[in-house]
Formats: C-alpha cells, sequence, structure tokens
C-alpha cells in the first residue's frame, strides 16, 4: 500500500483510498482530500512534518499522521 507519505516531491498522485474513522477522516474529507482527487506533492519540511501539496486548486499544508492515511495510485 502506497501512501501520501511515502510519495516524492514534485509527485501527482491520485487518491484512492481514504483511512481512519469519525472526525479524523471527517476533517481530511472537508479539507478536500476526497477519492479520485489529484494531489501534488509541493514541499516538505526538513524533518518531514508537515507536507504541502497543492489539492482542488489551493495549497494545504498535512501532518505525517493525516499522510499516511491517505492512499495513493
Amino acid at each position: 500500500m502506497k501512501t501520501l507519505r511515502s510519495a516524492k516531491i514534485g509527485d501527482a498522485v491520485k487518491v484512492k483510498k481514504l483511512y481512519g474513522e469519525g472526525a479524523v477522516r471527517r476533517r481530511i474529507m472537508d479539507m478536500g482530500v476526497t477519492k479520485g482527487v489529484e494531489i501534488l506533492i509541493r514541499r516538505v519540511a526538513p524533518l518531514g512534518d508537515p507536507i504541502e501539496v497543492n489539492v482542488r486548486g489551493y495549497q494545504l499544508s498535512l501532518r505525517k499522521s493525516d499522510a499516511e492515511m491517505i492512499e495513493i495510485e
């Protein structure tokens, strides 16, 4: 299983499935990360947390723990 956390800078990936439960999953979906959406990896902080991505035309920063819940193609 390949997750958003394992993607490299410059990769354009597609969301395959979201994991997690309850409020955490809902928060990720409210930020625009849903099944089928394309995500571009823009930057990764020096220690790997957070990850900056482009989603639906805006920039979003995600924690490593949240990025692990997003399976990509």
